[in-house]
């Protein structure tokens, strides 16, 4: 469904070109969800924006593809990039109350998009009410305006929208961060109910690993701009070949240790108005050597684990033997090992 190829995405800044995905390739079955994990500012929205065409003024695609369905959305005009939105490819914001026009009624606001994709949908107030009642808010709410929302309450009338068409693809960037853990739950669990009633897909950006554990079939993990590890989510959980990748892990709670501290990753990402030549997590890695400062590994296959997963790190022939021992001790992860 979704086949991204060496894409390039940059920005204008006061700093210079800011390239913020840089030459990501992954694929998107129909009917399969993917996650994007990584630290903020790794360029997980910025990938979403780039497939929407929501970039901002400052942004643009440099170069690579996003084909959907066979047809390269990075070459579209607006016009024609315009009727693919909420349609066929829709996106749940992580800011709701930004995405809202605060002067129309929620209702008003879901059946603009309808009719304007549907001309002469005969109840467009029903689907309305439908959607509603899907992500647990009394459809009587609809006639209210944003700013009388909570902000649990506005990121559920967001997900209402994004699948009021049913699209083929859902974008979803930080889908549940306004909602307790329970409305989470079933909001996640109802969402893949319809997916799989009309075989949708989905692209989940999140730092939730485990909104990624529950409900997608791979993971890509992001940092710097470009994609250091990816594979099915058992995979990457299980053994995981990137130092960044087991960092990740480490820097949430064990539930089964509830008395071990969380282990932090020291350092800062590389600015990404002058990366560095060779790995850009060279600085931050407790097995980095002159090779990772030189060269940028490329992401390749790690046959031990499947064909499916791929990581860029020249050392994770060592990973098991090497990191993984000591990747739960504080030490490991400190400055002065670099």
């Amino acid at each position: 469904m979704l086949d991204i190829t060496d894409l390039h995405v940059e920005y204008e800044s006061s700093e210079g070109i800011i390239e913020a995905v840089d030459g990501v390739s992954i694929e998107l079955e129909r009917g399969e969800n993917l996650g994007i994990v990584g630290e903020s500012g790794c360029g997980k929205s910025t990938l979403a924006k780039a497939i929407l065409g929501t970039l901002p003024p400052n942004g643009y695609v440099n170069s690579g593809s996003v084909e959907f369905n066979g047809t390269d959305l990075v070459e579209l005009p607006n016009k024609k990039h315009n009727e693919y939105k909420w349609e066929q490819i829709s996106m749940i914001p992580q800011s709701a109350m930004n995405a809202l026009d605060p002067v129309y009624t929620i209702r008003e606001q879901i059946i603009e998009a309808i009719e304007i994709h549907r001309t002469g949908e005969p109840e467009p107030q029903n689907i309305v009410d439908e959607m509603f009642e899907l992500v647990g808010l009394d459809p009587d709410r609809a006639d209210q305006y944003p700013h009388q929302f909570s902000g649990g309450m506005r990121q559920r009338a967001m997900i209402a929208m994004s699948l009021a068409l049913e699209p083929a693809l859902i974008l979803a960037d930080e889908p549940t961060t306004a909602l307790d853990v329970i409305m989470q739950d079933q909001i996640l669990k109802r969402i893949n109910s319809i997916q799989q009633e009309i075989d949708s897909s989905m692209l989940i950006i999140t730092h939730d690993v485990a909104v990624v554990a529950e409900t997608c079939d791979r993971v890509a993990v992001m940092y710097a701009g470009e994609i250091v590890e990816e594979g099915y989510v058992g995979q990457i959980f299980g053994e995981a070949y990137h130092p960044y990748t087991i960092g990740l892990q480490n820097a949430f709670p064990n539930v089964n240790k509830p008395e071990q501290d969380l282990i932090s990753i020291s350092g800062y990402p590389p600015s990404l108005a002058d990366p560095p030549d060779g790995c850009r997590f060279a600085s931050r890695c407790p097995m980095a050597t002159e090779k990772c400062r030189d060269e940028n590994p490329e992401l390749e296959q790690v046959y031990e684990v499947s064909a499916d997963h791929r990581t860029a790190c020249h050392h994770s022939n060592r990973i098991g033997k090497e990191l993984r021992p000591r990747a739960q001790q504080t030490e490991t992860w400190e400055n002065e090992l670099n």
